[in-house]
């Protein structure tokens, strides 16, 4: 789960790593207000989940409070690379000596995590990584030892930071191991004129997984409720892992592996996928009749692709699902049904012996995406 740029400074203020004044809201005359409390000039920053907010005027300095209230109207309701902005900060302005960028991610290929730091920070640090990758210091995290003041000195070393900026490495380290965090990110960490180090920016993903040793955790995705598409919503409450994509045939498989193959080889066959959803190893009936509910209501979905492998879901339940579902939603879009595995031979007489118009099967993963994405394209 990712958070909003205002809930991880939070985070980090509550590690102890310094952050400047700033407040939240989504009125632009109580963005009026704000900017008065903050000594009239502010910085307003849209929160949304994107990179790119500062080219794209979703970070802008505002002079005085009227300048606040009409900068917040401008930017309220816009959308910044697909993500309407609901909520701002505005936080207050600082003059900046030197920009740093520091984070800490998993490396799943290592087992482990990875600090990553830079001597050059802000809204072209992608542009550093990929021109200059040498000044981008990558030091592996002992999970065990964690981030102590010595191994935060050589992070900073090796990338050419300031010694005092190993405090807020410290504590960076802190705030990943307390909250369950996969990644925490500042971007820019500054030096200012005075010589004090602030966190500017942040950003973290928690790790779903730890969510029930977490009993801070709660509201931190209310504001995602709102941005969420309508059926990604409906999916979650329905306990299903689907994401809605741009494309035209349905796929809903067994397993985050076989979906996602099944992804590929749509796309091989010149058409594009429109969701991943995957019903899990143990699937009921009920769940496979609430998966081609949610995928069957996207009006972009011209056909469905169900790719099951049996294993602990057996294909007999999967066929009774999706018969069930067939019954529940009174589809008018094809749908191709793919079944091997654990009872499968039993799965296929239960779909032959219905004899469903609208419903066909494949033999194969590459004849069941073919003709999917052939009646996708003649729909």
């Amino acid at each position: 789960m990712d958070l909003y740029e205002h809930q991880a400074r939070q985070l980090f203020q509550d590690h102890g790593i310094p952050v400047p004044r700033a407040e939240v809201t989504r009125s632009p005359k109580e963005a009026r207000e704000i900017a008065r409390r903050l000594g009239g000039r502010a910085v307003v920053k849209a929160q949304v989940k994107t990179g790119g907010r500062g080219k794209a005027g979703g970070v802008r300095l505002v002079a005085d409070p009227a300048a606040a209230e009409l900068t917040a109207r401008q930017m309220l309701g816009t959308a910044i690379n697909g993500h309407r902005v609901r909520t701002l900060m505005l936080a207050e302005p600082v003059d900046i000596a030197e920009e740093f960028y520091v984070s800490y991610v998993l490396d799943r290929a290592a087992g482990g995590f990875l600090a990553i730091a830079c001597a050059q920070g802000g809204v072209d640090i992608e542009e550093v990584a990929a021109h200059h990758p040498q000044a981008v210091a990558r030091i592996p995290v002992d999970r065990a030892e964690g981030v102590t003041s010595a191994k935060a000195g050589e992070i900073a070393s090796a990338a050419g930071l300031p010694p005092r900026t190993a405090d807020v490495l410290v504590r960076l380290w802190q705030v990943l191991v307390a909250e369950d965090a996969l990644l925490v990110e500042v971007n820019p960490l500054v030096r200012t004129a005075q010589g004090h180090v602030l966190a500017l920016d942040g950003k973290v993903t928690l790790d779903d997984n730890a969510r029930f040793r977490q009993a801070r955790w709660g509201d931190e995705d209310d504001e995602d409720t709102e941005q969420r598409d309508p059926l990604e919503t409906e999916a979650a409450a329905r306990g299903l892992h689907y994401v809605k994509l741009d494309g035209e045939v349905g796929i809903i498989g067994n397993g985050a592996g076989l979906v996602m193959s099944t992804l590929d080889v749509v796309a091989g066959c010149g058409a594009r996928p429109a969701d991943f959803l995957d019903i899990g190893g143990g699937a009921s009936a009920e769940v496979m009749a609430d998966a081609l509910s949610v995928v069957l209501a996207d009006p972009a979905v011209r056909s469905v692709l169900v790719n099951v492998f049996g294993g602990i879901t057996a294909c007999d339940t999967v066929a009774d699902g999706i018969l069930a579902a067939v019954d529940r939603v009174r589809p008018t879009k094809p749908l191709v049904v793919r079944l091997d595995g654990n009872n499968a031979a039993r799965g296929r007489a239960i779909l032959d012996a219905r004899a469903h118009p609208l419903v066909e099967q494949a033999a194969t993963m590459d004849g069941a995406a073919r003709r999917a994405a052939e009646l996708a394209h003649t729909a």
